[in-house]
């Protein structure tokens, strides 16, 4: 097969988990949003702990602790938020899907070593935040009935297009990838 061919399956393959959120989220409820919403901020800081631990590109590192300061920051609002309005997230099809997704990427990442790992992390947070972006601009904010759940999800949406920009900005900073377990 091509390298073209099996880059676009590859892009395609990555893609696809996180499309179960836009998906799977049109009927949903608040404490079902919540625990979606909450569940996408887990699995991006649990990303960036395996980027500090595997990485030694300072650029992955500084865009990793990024990362862990801005999703662990919004997902204490959102404890807060829940807290406040005596509400208990609820598990759904939704966030169990996004956690299965999680584990099979962590494991395929946890395989790879030096420049392959820094390419394929930062590929990964594009694509993550991508769908993650979608599901809260198309999906998540627009069922949100709460107007402060709303809003919280509204401020973290700012903040994880920016997250997007860098991780874009950062896959074009890393080398292209040499081979999928090099070194």
């Amino acid at each position: 097969m091509s390298k073209l061919r099996m880059t676009l399956i590859g892009a395609c393959l990555c893609l696809a988990p996180y499309s179960a959120m836009a998906q799977q989220a049109a009927k949903i409820t608040d404490p079902q949003i919540a625990h979606i919403a909450y569940t996408a901020g887990q699995i991006d800081i649990q990303a960036a702990e395996l980027a500090l631990k595997q990485s030694q590109n300072k650029e992955v590192k500084a865009f990793a602790n990024d990362m862990v300061r801005d999703h662990k920051a919004v997902n204490e609002k959102a404890l807060a938020l829940v807290k406040k309005l005596n509400v208990k997230p609820e598990d759904n099809d939704t966030s169990r899907q996004l956690l299965q997704q999680a584990e099979a990427k962590r494991k395929e990442l946890s395989a790879l070593k030096g420049a392959a790992f820094d390419k394929a992390y930062a590929q990964n947070e594009v694509a993550y935040h991508q769908q993650v972006n979608g599901a809260l601009q198309n999906t998540l904010i627009p069922n949100a009935s709460n107007s402060e759940l709303k809003d919280l999800l509204s401020t973290g949406l700012k903040i994880f297009q920016g997250h997007q920009q860098h991780a874009e900005h950062l896959v074009q900073s890393l080398p292209a990838r040499t081979g999928a377990l090099a070194q």
